[in-house]
C-alpha cells in the first residue's frame, strides 16, 4: 500500500491556516502544499523579506506576516493583529543547537524561540482558533530533561544539545496540557504534534561548533531525508482525523525517515503533572494566561 504524502491531503478550500517559520524547510513545504490544497496560508516569519521571497514560489493564496517568537511584544501584535477566525495553527519555527543567546526577554533563546513564543502565541491566537493547533517536535525530546527550577540555564553549564531538547519535550508537554484543557472545556480544537525525523534543513546550520557542524554535514547527505518527506507528519496532522494529542512521525528506523504515522513518545512527554508545571511556569515568564475558554 502506498505511503501517505502530500498528494493526499484533502481540500483546505475556505480554510485558513498559520505556518510559523514558514520562509524555508519543512516550513516552507507546508505552507506550500496546504496552499496547493486551497488554504488561503499566512507565512509568519521573523524577516517579511525572507517570507515574500519565499511566497514568491507558492501557487494559491499565500500572505506573509511579521512574527519574532524571540519577542513577546512582536508576538503579541501578530495576535492583536488578526482578525477572524483561524482554522489551523503550525507552531513550526525553531531554532537548533545555536550558541548560548537569549531572547529579548531574557528567556534561553531554545526554550524561548521555540516553546514560549509558540505558548505565548497559541494562547493569545486560541479564541479565534476552529480546528487544530499543529506543533512541530523532534525525536531530540528524548533522553531530555525539562528543569522546571532552571528553565532558562540561569544555574546550570549551558549544553546547547540538551536545551534544544529540552524545548522539544516541552512543546510535547505544552501540546499534552493543551489538549486536557481543551477536552475539559469541551472545546472542538485538538492539539497534536508532529517531528520530521532527520530532515536535512538551514536549522543545522546554527551551531558554531566546528565539530558538530562537520558531523552535521555528513549525517545531512548520509542519513537524512529532505525537506519535502519531512515536512508529512506536520501536514499529516494538520489535516487527517486524529485523536486529540497524538503525535506524529517517520515510519522508519529510529524514526529518522519514513511516512507519516503515529509514533510513541518518552515517559517525560507523557508526564501529565510536569505538563501542568510547565504550563503554570510559562504563564508566568510570558505574563501570557490562557483565555477564559481554557481556564480549568
Amino acid at each position: 500500500m502506498p505511503k501517505w504524502n502530500a498528494s493526499n491531503l484533502p481540500s483546505f478550500s475556505g480554510r485558513t491556516v498559520v505556518v510559523t517559520g514558514a520562509n524555508s524547510g519543512i516550513g516552507l513545504v507546508a505552507a506550500r502544499e496546504l496552499a496547493r490544497a486551497g488554504a488561503r496560508t499566512v507565512i509568519a516569519v521573523r524577516d517579511p523579506a525572507k517570507g515574500e521571497r519565499a511566497a514568491a514560489g507558492i501557487t494559491g493564496d499565500v500572505e506573509v506576516r511579521r512574527l519574532d517568537l524571540a519577542d513577546l511584544s512582536s508576538v503579541r501584535a501578530f495576535a492583536a493583529e488578526w482578525e477572524g477566525d483561524l482554522d489551523v495553527l503550525v507552531n513550526n519555527a525553531g531554532v537548533m543547537i545555536p550558541p548560548r543567546g537569549t531572547t529579548k526577554d531574557g528567556f534561553e533563546l531554545q526554550i524561548g524561540t521555540n516553546h514560549l513564543g509558540h505558548f505565548a502565541l497559541t494562547n493569545l491566537l486560541l479564541p479565534k482558533i476552529t480546528e487544530r493547533v499543529v506543533t512541530v517536535a523532534s525525536g531530540a525530546h528524548r533522553g531530555a530533561k525539562v528543569d522546571l527550577d532552571d528553565l532558562n540555564w540561569e544555574r546550570r553549564e549551558f549544553k546547547n544539545w540538551a536545551a534544544y531538547g529540552q524545548s522539544k519535550l516541552a512543546n510535547l508537554l505544552f501540546t499534552l496540557e493543551l489538549e486536557r484543557r481543551l477536552r475539559a472545556a469541551g472545546s472542538p480544537v485538538r492539539a497534536l504534534a508532529a517531528h520530521p525525523g532527520y530532515a536535512a534543513t538551514n536549522l543545522q546550520s546554527a551551531t558554531t561548533n566546528p565539530f558538530q557542524r562537520i558531523g552535521m554535514k555528513v549525517a545531512n547527505r548520509v542519513v537524512a531525508q529532505d525537506d519535502a518527506a519531512g515536512a508529512l507528519p506536520t501536514l499529516f496532522a494538520a489535516s487527517q482525523d486524529l485523536p486529540g494529542a497524538s503525535y506524529v512521525g517517520p515510519d522508519g528506523l529510529a524514526e529518522m525517515r519514513g511516512g507519516p504515522v503515529l509514533v510513541g513518545r518518552t515517559a517525560e512527554a507523557s508526564d501529565a503533572e510536569s505538563a501542568k508545571r510547565l504550563w503554570s511556569l510559562s504563564e508566568e515568564l510570558t505574563g501570557v494566561r490562557a483565555p477564559e475558554l481554557l481556564a480549568v
